[in-house]
């Protein structure tokens, strides 16, 4: 297996990743299915993150690729790591945070497993991952690719992209859609406290979303 080595994305505009911060990825799960990392990769450490995605394949129980493509990373990235398939290795751990957090790194996203938790929360480096493992990826030097097309989590992920991260999990969305999905979800945020504050008054549920008109035309 060889390196293949690709130039960075273009950053997304600064005032989308603005709005993208303000948006919950539930909300967005209202109307889309596409672009959402398996469920099972949650954060160990972070609330909510938004950025461009900088992309790597990283293939088992090797880490050399990673160690050296941390110098390319720019202040607001959010590098996101595809596996190959292993989720025992560990490719992420107190080193790799501190040098991720010393470049600007807004957060990582791994396609599998993280250790040295406790450092990634000293070094407030967001991670969202499959937990945590004690198994960790060594300097084998056998190859990867950084900057190409990759999966995470079942989500094809392009150098580009906007990754939104938050306490329900992940979601990528595609730089030329990103910014009519954010401006929707936020236009359906703004407007759940005033429904909230109707359902305490005693609305209904069913009729507000139209699921009662639905059930009644087929009794």
């Amino acid at each position: 297996m060889t390196y293949t080595m690709r130039d960075m994305p273009a950053p997304l505009a600064p005032h989308l990743v603005e709005k993208a911060l303000k948006v919950e990825t539930a909300t967005i799960g209202h109307r889309r299915f596409m672009g959402f990392v398996d469920p099972e990769i949650q954060a160990v450490h972070g609330y909510r993150i938004a950025g461009t995605a900088v992309t790597l394949a990283l293939p088992g129980q090797d880490s050399t690729l990673l160690h050296h493509i941390i110098q390319y990373l720019r202040p607001g990235d959010v590098l996101v790591i595809d596996r190959l398939g292993d989720r025992r290795h560990a490719c992420l751990g107190g080193a790799v945070a501190c040098a991720l957090k010393t470049r600007g790194t807004a957060g990582v996203l791994i396609d599998g497993p993280c250790t040295d938790v406790p450092e990634i929360v000293q070094y407030d480096l967001p991670v969202w991952c499959r937990g945590p493992s004690p198994i960790t990826t060594r300097l084998y030097d056998v190859g990867g690719a950084f900057n190409v097309d990759i999966q995470c989590g079942g989500a094809v992920v392009h150098p580009g992209d906007l990754v939104i991260c938050d306490f329900s999990g992940a979601l990528v969305l595609p730089a030329d859609e990103a910014e009519a999905e954010v401006d929707w979800a936020l236009g359906k945020q703004r407007l759940e406290p005033a429904s909230h504050l109707a359902l305490k008054a005693g609305a209904y549920l069913g009729i507000d979303t139209g699921a009662t008109e639905k059930v009644l035309a087929k009794l």
